[in-house]
């Protein structure tokens, strides 16, 4: 009777603008990010954030009924996604059995992690189970099917393990060369739910609602601070830190992050010079403040183990600046004079730290 009086007399739809209006106080606060474009990119961060949730919890958030979303692409971004990465996710619950099935591709990095999402409380997404292609087993015309649950399954089939709080399946597809490698096919269903979903009730919409407001605060907040960090701490160098802080926000286990923030006055570049170890791949990037990578759809804002020249030593220099230096491997700032970067190094022997250095240009 509640979440029915507050639909029909339309408090439940008030509630909810009211606190989307109060996530705009975290853009605000932000003194480091008070110029205009800064601010442009604040409000629409919230507004992809709000799209992203949107499609979690009210389109996909039913368990019984999952489908693979992308919560970060090309127009929605989230915590230094990156460009490399084709996301995918589902929304699952530990009390039901999962199918997932596809075709292989040729993209080289393919991995499925169990986590339990409580960004929306806490800022965190824990990983309670993870599964990558090299050690599943795949049919000879490349298709494969995994088995999603919380008891490993009787015989010899591919698992991706859940734990009691898992509430969510994250794909991460990592291409080398993008326009050459085909992404893998996949889909996703409930092998012991009901046949068919219930009509949307009043409480259904109420939860969602509430589930995307906090999406939107407790993601938009958490990388908020994540960038005050790096900005206090970390201006224009890469930090080898504590990979926990990491871990806990839905990172890959596999990969060693190495964050930081870049601030660059107009004849300035930002050189970053780095070993490069024995790994699976690598890649660097740069994002806004709000932790957004900058658009690679129209700038060169990210190289990787695939498109880096590398030095006469086998390493790597990466240039960092407003124009091209006519050297190394430039990243263009795209009109932007600061914001945050990350260094991945993925399955690799040693985590070397990159040499940073400020240079005239």
């Amino acid at each position: 009777v509640g979440a029915e009086s507050e639909l029909m007399s339309g408090e439940a739809w008030r509630a909810f603008c009211r606190e989307l209006e109060k996530a705009g106080e975290i853009v605000m606060q932000a003194q480091a990010a008070a110029s205009p474009l800064d601010q442009a990119e604040g409000f629409r961060y919230l507004t992809r954030l709000l799209r992203v949730a949107l499609e979690m919890n009210l389109e996909w958030s039913d368990p019984d009924f999952p489908g693979f979303y992308q919560a970060s692409h090309q127009t929605a971004k989230i915590g230094a996604d990156n460009p490399d990465n084709h996301y995918l996710n589902a929304t699952v619950t530990s009390s039901r059995r999962y199918r997932i099935w596809g075709a292989r591709g040729t993209v080289p990095i393919l991995t499925f992690g169990s986590k339990a999402n409580r960004y929306a409380i806490d800022g965190t997404m824990a990983s309670t189970g993870g599964l990558a292609v090299e050690n599943m087993t795949i049919t000879a015309d490349g298709t494969f099917d995994i088995i999603v649950s919380k008891d490993e399954p009787r015989g010899k089939v591919n698992w991706l393990p859940m734990a009691d709080d898992t509430s969510l399946i994250v794909v991460r597809q990592t291409f080398r060369d993008r326009a050459n490698e085909t992404a893998s096919q996949l889909q996703i269903e409930t092998l012991d739910g009901p046949a068919r979903p219930v009509p949307l009730t009043p409480e259904a919409l109420i939860s969602g609602l509430n589930r995307s407001i906090g999406f939107v605060g407790g993601t938009a907040r958490t990388f908020y601070n994540w960038a005050e960090q790096f900005r206090e701490e970390q201006k224009n160098l890469l930090a080898t830190l504590d990979q926990t802080m990491f871990q806990r926000a839905g990172g890959d286990p596999a990969i060693y992050y190495l964050h930081g923030y870049w601030e660059l006055g107009p004849d300035e570049a930002l050189e970053i010079v780095s070993p490069i170890p024995d790994c699976q791949a690598w890649n660097f990037q740069l994002n806004n403040y709000w932790m957004e990578s900058l658009d690679y759809r129209s700038h060169t804002i990210h190289v990787n183990d695939f498109s880096a020249k590398r030095d006469a030593d086998g390493g790597v220099t990466v240039i960092v600046s407003a124009r091209n230096p006519g050297r190394g491997n430039w990243l263009e700032t795209a009109g932007h004079s600061h914001g945050t970067m990350l260094w991945r190094w993925t399955g690799a022997a040693e985590h070397p730290t990159p040499r940073c250095r400020v240079i005239k240009l």
